[in-house]
Formats: C-alpha cells, structure tokens, sequence
C-alpha cells in the first residue's frame, strides 16, 4: 500500500469530493487532516469515519485564500500530525451568476477561493516534501476549464488555472513530487444541486457521476509515483481527451 501511513491534507474535506477523498485515503492506509471553512461538524464527522476505519485524523479550519491563515492551518496540521506527505486542494466555491450579473468582485472571489488556495498550500507543503523526497500534490480542475461549463467563465477561469501543477510537475519530479489534476463534472454533489437546468441527459452516460468514483481514481493516481504532470477527466463524456 504506497500511501501506508502517510499523511494527507484534504482541504474541503467535509462534504462532497473532499470528503470522498479523505475517506479514500483513510482506506488506502493514509492518515488524514480534514481541512474546513466554516463547517466544522461536517468535517469532524468525516475525521470520524477515517478514525473508524483505523487511522488518525484531525480536523483544520480557515479561509485557504488567505496566505496567513494557511500558514497557521498547516502548522496546526503538521503539528497535530506530521509533516504533510499528500496534498488534496479540493477546497472550492461555484458561484453561480448570469453573464450579465458577473462582476469584478465575484470573479476575484471564485479566483482566490479556488486557484490561489491550491497555489498557497502547495507553496506551504513543499519544502517538507522535497526535504523528505516524497510528496504528492493533486489539484481539481473542472472539465468546465475545456468546454466553459454550466456555472460560468469565472468558475471556468479559475479551474483552468489549477494546470499551474504542470510548473510543480516539472520543477519537482526528481525530488521524488508528483503533481496531477482531476477534472471532474456534473457529480452529485451540493454544487449541481443548486444549478437549474441542469439533467444526466446532459451526458453521454445518461447518469451524473459520484464522488466515491472520483475518489477512487484520485487515490490510484496517488498512489502511483510515475503519473505526473497529468489531468485525468472524470466527467462522463463531456469533453474527450
């Protein structure tokens, strides 16, 4: 089991594909730090389950787009469990607004939530991770980063950026780092439940995907130290690679 004992960062770890993953890698034998916003009990609920199936967990809180808060959220985490060995930036927001409703307020908002995040929780794991030459980092795009979406060219915009893991994938493969992407959509999760409009027919499964499918793939990539630098669609077949 190549993820034995390792520690994982999970960031929006407490619903949705967050909580898939953490629960994922609890499973495949790692130990897990479930990063929150404001919904504590969610996420002390899935520390919990991972708890459950053996392994320690604990739970962190705060706005991941605040560089000062996600210093203090990893050295809560490292304290409270180790220097971190995975990283899953899964924490994100979908506002949904019209094209004519968008405004410069609404995009930095979705810009910071969801690319910034990921850009400063890599920066604050990767020392240790070189140090220890071990370390995975994953990032979740969105299919909608190819095909535009069904949220909005903001949410589309900051998805597309999470390929900064290609200059990670690069620069840190000989330090024993890998850094991938999974690009999911139309999962049954919160966030399509509050986008009208929105029917599996949309699909050429007929049916949304899980989280427990994308989880399931996200570990396996984990897992692997030869996959780097790649995005994996998960998405039914809405868009073909």
């Amino acid at each position: 089991m190549p993820l034995q004992d390792r520690i994982a960062l999970v960031t929006g770890g407490g619903r949705g594909i967050g909580r898939a993953i953490a629960v994922a890698l609890a499973r495949a034998g790692a130990d897990v730090t479930v990063g929150f916003h404001e919904r504590r009990s969610e996420a002390e609920a899935v520390a919990t389950e991972v708890r459950a199936i053996g392994r320690r967990a604990c739970v962190v809180g705060g706005d991941v787009a605040d560089e000062r808060t996600v210093a203090w959220l990893a050295g809560e985490a490292r304290e409270a469990m180790g220097d971190i060995d995975v990283l899953v930036a899964s924490a994100g927001i979908a506002p949904v607004v019209s094209l004519d409703d968008l405004d410069v307020a609404t995009f930095d908002r979705t810009i910071a939530a969801n690319l910034r995040s990921a850009f400063l929780l890599a920066q604050a794991v990767l020392p240790a991770m070189r140090r220890r030459r071990f370390g995975r980092l994953l990032f979740p795009p969105s299919t909608a980063a190819q095909v535009g979406g069904i949220v909005g060219p903001h949410y589309a915009a900051s998805k597309a950026g999470l390929l900064l893991m290609h200059g990670y994938a690069s620069r840190f493969a000989a330090d024993g780092v890998t850094a991938n992407a999974i690009a999911p959509a139309l999962i049954e999760t919160d966030m399509i439940a509050a986008v009208r409009g929105v029917s599996p027919e949309m699909l050429p499964v007929r049916r949304f995907g899980t989280a427990k499918e994308v989880a399931n793939l996200a570990v396996a990539m984990l897992e692997n130290g030869f996959v780097t630098g790649q995005t994996i669609q998960v998405n039914g077949g809405a868009y073909f690679t």
